[in-house]
């Protein structure tokens, strides 16, 4: 595995590896997990190559986040990679990515409203913003992005779009199922947060979740369904419950009842802990 930290060294290393095929990339942040490895599998499967990043973005971080906080592992997170048979790493600093005098942002209309956008303002700016830099920066065929951050996922897929991406366009972003803990709960790096009481509360999540969707497939009214679902968490020794709400798909717009296309996102926190999880409403 080839480890570059510059633009000129990262588009001597793409350019040789675009000769011998396709190019999958696999954008992080660290602190990586079987979720994330998960992801680099796919990617093989999708391309001859494979690129990861590792970047702690600070432009996704709002002032109440605690940015010194997120974990930072390089020499683990590169060594999970280089086992996966990751062609490319590309590891730039901030200075990097934001030299001095930045001063361009992208903000992605509609699909980053509500959910953790609202939560988060000017969070899913910062993502598109680095994601389009990564894309631009790396060229890749294939890009690949977990169903966890569903969300997201729709933020960037817009952004290709709207911005005629092509490399990767927006039908090439692809998502991936979300892989979970045996209990079921969505692997994520916060998810080390948790003390052994908060794990095991957290495990009452997806298992709400579930209920939830099976009862409005069943036809149960959607608002009274989502109240017993936060009655649930906060009884199961959740905090508080940021969001519980059903929504389409595609454009992320609010729904009140089901629309063959929607899918249940909740945000909860435990302590300090804020867990998200979404699932789509279908037999």
């Amino acid at each position: 595995m080839q480890t570059v930290t510059t633009l000129p060294e990262l588009r001597q290393a793409v350019d040789e590896l675009r000769d011998s095929g396709q190019i999958a990339l696999v954008p992080t942040m660290g602190a990586l997990h079987e979720g994330h490895l998960t992801l680099v599998r796919a990617a093989a499967q999708m391309a001859s190559h494979v690129a990861a990043s590792i970047f702690v973005n600070p432009r996704q971080f709002g002032p109440s986040e605690d940015l010194d906080a997120y974990p930072r592992q390089f020499a683990q997170d590169a060594a999970k990679l280089e086992s996966e048979g990751v062609a490319l790493l590309w590891a730039p600093g901030v200075e990097v990515m934001y030299p001095e005098g930045y001063a361009t942002n992208i903000s992605v209309g509609g699909v980053s409203d509500g959910l953790c956008g609202a939560d988060r303002p000017g969070h899913f700016d910062g993502v598109a913003t680095v994601v389009c830099k990564l894309f631009n920066q790396l060229r890749p065929d294939i890009a690949v992005f977990g169903e966890k951050d569903w969300q997201q996922l729709a933020v960037i897929r817009r952004m290709a779009r709207d911005l005629d991406l092509t490399l990767p366009s927006a039908d090439a972003i692809h998502g991936i199922p979300t892989v979970r803990e045996a209990d079921g709960l969505a692997m994520s790096s916060r998810n080390a947060y948790l003390s052994p009481q908060g794990r095991a509360f957290a495990a009452r999540l997806p298992l709400a979740m579930r209920n939830a969707t099976s009862d409005i497939l069943e036809g149960k009214d959607v608002q009274p369904t989502l109240d017993l679902l936060v009655s649930q968490l906060l009884e199961a020794g959740f905090s508080s419950v940021d969001y519980a709400e059903l929504r389409d798909a595609d454009s992320i717009a609010l729904l009140s009842s089901d629309n063959g296309n929607a899918r249940l996102f909740v945000a909860a926190r435990i302590g300090e802990t804020r867990l998200i999880d979404n699932l789509p409403v279908k037999r």
